[in-house]
C-alpha cells in the first residue's frame, strides 16, 4: 500500500525541551519527505535550544546538553527546514496539537513568516485514537506487526508514523487514501490558530475559546474592550495565535475604513 499523493507530504517529528508550545524549544527534528512518485528523502538535525534540557526530558528522548552543545541553533537551519516543508502537506503523530504549533513558533522566532494553516495536515494519532485508542508504539505493533525500537527518537518515530499511516489506510476500508480527506478526518476543531484559542462559531465567525470572553466573537471583544487585544499581545500566548489575532484586527480595521 502506497499513499496516493497529489503533492509531496512531509512526515516529521520533534524532540523538545518540554511540552509548552509557547516556551519550549526543539532539540531534534527529523523529516521524511514522500513524493507523489513514492520516492523519499529524509534528514535529521540536532538543534541547540540555547537553554538547558531538563534531566527528566533527557530521560525520555535521550538527548542531553552535551549532545547539542555544538549543534546549530534553530535560526541557523530555519531556512533549510522551510525549503523542506514548503509546498508540501504535513503529517505526524500528535502533530496538529504539538509538533506543527511548536515548529510554527520556532519559525516565527527565526523571522520566517509561516502559515501552516494553508497546508493540509494529517495527524496519524487522531486516526489511531478514533479507531483504536493507543500510543505510537502500540499503533506500530497493531498496524505493522513490529516492535518500535528506539521510541522517542525523532528518526524512529517519523519512520514509524509514515508506516502506520500506510497500514491504517490498508486496514480500514472506509479510510480514503487521499490527503485532503485524511486531513479533514484528523482535524479536531475548526480553529484559526494551532493552539485552539481562536475558533470559528456556527456562524463562521472567529471567536475566543478561553477566558472571560469565551464564546464571544473577536470583533465584539475588540469593539467593547480594545485593551484586551493589547493584553493578549503582551501575555504568554503562542506567537502564531498573536499573528492570527493581529491579522483579524487589521482586517476589521480595513473593513471599518471601507
Amino acid at each position: 500500500m502506497e499513499l496516493k499523493l497529489k503533492r509531496p507530504i512531509c512526515f516529521f517529528d520533534l524532540e523538545t525541551t518540554g511540552v509548552n508550545i509557547a516556551k519550549d524549544r526543539i532539540v531534534e527534528i527529523s523529516i521524511l519527505k514522500v513524493f507523489p512518485d513514492h520516492t523519499k528523502k529524509s534528514q535529521t538535525w540536532l538543534v541547540n535550544p540555547e537553554r538547558p534540557i531538563p534531566p527528566e526530558t533527557t530521560a525520555v528522548h535521550g538527548i542531553s546538553d552535551e549532545m547539542v552543545a555544538n549543534a546549530p541553533v534553530f535560526k541557523e537551519i530555519s531556512k533549510e527546514i522551510q525549503t523542506w516543508v514548503q509546498s508540501a502537506d504535513l503529517a505526524g503523530y500528535n502533530s496538529d496539537r504539538f509538533d506543527i504549533p511548536l515548529l510554527a513558533e520556532e519559525m516565527l522566532r527565526a523571522g520566517i513568516d509561516v502559515d501552516f494553516k494553508k497546508q493540509l495536515t494529517v495527524d496519524v494519532q487522531t486516526i489511531f485514537h478514533k479507531m483504536e485508542q493507543r500510543t505510537l508504539s502500540a499503533a506500530y505493533k497493531f498496524y505493522c506487526g513490529k516492535e518500535l525500537e528506539n521510541a522517542h527518537s525523532a528518526t524512529a518515530d517519523t519512520q514509524a508514523t509514515y508506516e502506520v499511516l500506510k497500514a491504517q489506510i490498508a486496514h480500514y476500508d472506509d479510510l480514503d487514501n487521499d490527503v485532503e480527506k485524511l486531513s479533514a478526518f484528523t482535524t479536531r476543531h475548526s480553529s484559526l490558530d494551532f493552539a485552539g484559542y481562536i475558533r470559528m462559531n456556527k456562524e463562521n465567525e472567529p471567536c475566543f475559546s478561553f477566558g472571560k470572553h469565551k464564546g464571544k466573537t473577536v470583533a465584539e471583544v475588540l469593539d467593547k474592550e480594545p485593551g484586551y487585544f493589547g493584553w493578549l499581545l503582551e501575555a504568554d500566548f503562542p506567537l502564531y495565535t498573536k499573528k492570527v489575532l493581529t491579522a483579524l484586527r487589521l482586517e476589521k480595521f480595513n473593513n471599518g475604513k471601507g
